[in-house]
């Protein structure tokens, strides 16, 4: 969980600020305000009554912690949440919630929250793979010793190693992007049927994505492929963040020295150290996300109309998730918007006499001309 400590080190307090508990809070008090309005325009709640949901929360003081002691009983914090907006909307307490059960709130609220920090992810991995595609272009003909199985093997360019890395990170972040952009509302009342908004419903959910911004879609309580395709998504993106920064820790090592980091670590005991910090914790980061992803797609057997246990498993890991690839993707950047290529050292990795790169530069014009 967010963490004041380690955030930071690991490169996640960007995405944590869209994560922790006062925005799940608020996410989940828009999902109502935004719920209320959208009943009305179809005349299953006043709209004088939306306007006064809006109003009182708006004036809302929620103590978190408080509203986590009463989340125990239900299993959710949207019951608790419920009385205390129904208890502030006074005569327009009975429009609250109008025709939803807890999980539409909780989803739609999660599905902003991915949102929210996607923004973050997103703009981190289109940074890493911008730094990626300045070196490439700047070192296209650069040759470098290419090494295999950890063996040296044939002459290549670092231009062509660093077109790689940005291919991975265009590719990952381009699916990601798409999986983010995709993200529906979720609406379906008690037993996803939309009994209770009858015969209204439809068109109560289109109305509340429109409001919400998010994708249209009919009720998806116990289909979780959406969730799987995300962890998928932010799973691989943290795999292609992986691949640069175990490179660059590799380049960076004393023996080689081929690359180096514009602010490397220190050690607490050995002052000649001079680390590769960022790539290192980028590595941190991305490590943490296949478990993370196992754990969501583990949780995707909901049973028949409503999960019991495997949805409220979804909760933490997938704010983790987003947490341990935003880190990852921002330590990288920091890594190669700052990485100090040494050509001098890459040249005396190689062998003697006439070096022969083959089409290395030309596949690395090939991989940039591709992005996006």
């Amino acid at each position: 969980m967010a963490s004041t400590l380690f955030d930071p080190l690991f490169g996640a307090d960007r995405v944590a600020a869209r994560l922790d508990d006062a925005s799940w809070v608020a996410a989940l008090v828009a999902v109502e305000v935004a719920l209320a309005h959208a009943a009305s325009e179809h005349g299953v709640v006043p709209a004088a009554h939306a306007d006064l949901i809006a109003s009182a929360a708006a004036g809302l003081d929620i103590d978190i912690a408080a509203l986590g002691r009463d989340a125990v009983t239900g299993g959710n914090p949207v019951i608790p949440l419920v009385r205390l907006l129904r208890a502030a909307a006074g005569e327009a307490g009975p429009s609250v919630h109008p025709g939803a059960t807890s999980q539409d709130v909780m989803d739609t609220a999660a599905v902003l929250l991915v949102g929210w920090a996607g923004e973050v992810v997103l703009d981190d991995l289109r940074g890493a793979a911008d730094a990626a595609a300045v070196l490439a272009a700047a070192h296209r003909t650069t040759p470098m010793m290419g090494r295999t199985l950890g063996q040296q093997a044939l002459p290549t360019t670092f231009g062509l190693v660093a077109a790689g890395w940005c291919a991975g990170l265009d590719r990952s972040r381009s699916r990601l992007a798409d999986v983010l952009a995709t993200l529906p509302v979720q609406l379906g009342g008690a037993a996803g049927t939309l009994a209770a908004l009858h015969p209204h419903g439809p068109a109560v959910a289109a109305s509340l994505a429109r409001a919400l911004r998010l994708a249209p879609a009919p009720p998806w309580h116990t289909e979780r492929t959406r969730i799987g395709e995300l962890a998928g998504a932010l799973a691989v993106a943290a795999g292609a963040c992986a691949k640069p920064a175990t490179d660059v820790v590799l380049l960076a090592g004393t023996e080689l020295g081929e690359v180096s980091e514009a602010a490397p670590g220190d050690s607490s005991s050995m002052p000649h150290k001079r680390n590769p910090i960022a790539a290192v914790t980028a590595r941190a980061s991305a490590r943490q996300a296949p478990g993370l992803a196992a754990t969501l797609l583990a949780a995707a057997d909901h049973e028949h109309q409503r999960g019991a246990g495997p949805w409220h498993a979804e909760w933490q890991p997938l704010a983790e998730l987003l947490r341990a690839t935003g880190g990852a993707a921002a330590r990288l950047r920091t890594s190669l918007e700052g990485l100090r290529v040494h050509p001098d050292r890459m040249a005396a990795h190689l062998p003697t006499g006439t070096v022969d790169t083959g089409h290395a530069a030309e596949l690395a014009d090939t991989l940039l001309a591709d992005r996006a």
